[in-house]
């Protein structure tokens, strides 16, 4: 399945849209990763258990769209977009969104 973030793609021409498709994840921190996150936090540097779990909130959230996309018979989503939100203390959202669309 193709996703682009642009609204057309090179060499493709969209004979139809077939509408909105998304997918979500919500992810929690967990005891773990907040101590090891904590002791970064005081000496400094990238916070890796927090990027790999967005990460992965990212990739589940993108099947999910896709999933939706394929059951659509679309050929790509066009118009890709990316959201994060946090829901309550401790807790972030992951948002993927765009337009399943079929090619000639």
């Amino acid at each position: 399945m193709l996703l682009a973030t642009s609204d057309i793609v090179a060499g493709k021409d969209i004979t139809e849209t077939l509408g909105l498709v998304k997918g979500n994840s919500v992810q929690s921190r967990n005891i773990g990763r907040d101590m090891i996150a904590g002791l970064r936090n005081i000496v400094g540097g990238e916070m890796k258990e927090y990027a790999e779990m967005l990460v992965r909130s990212r990739e589940i959230a993108t099947e999910a769209m896709v999933e939706e996309a394929k059951q659509l018979g679309a050929d790509a989503v066009v118009g890709v977009r990316y959201a994060t939100s946090s829901v309550m203390d401790g807790t972030s959202e992951v948002l993927v969104y765009g337009t399943a669309v079929k090619f000639k």
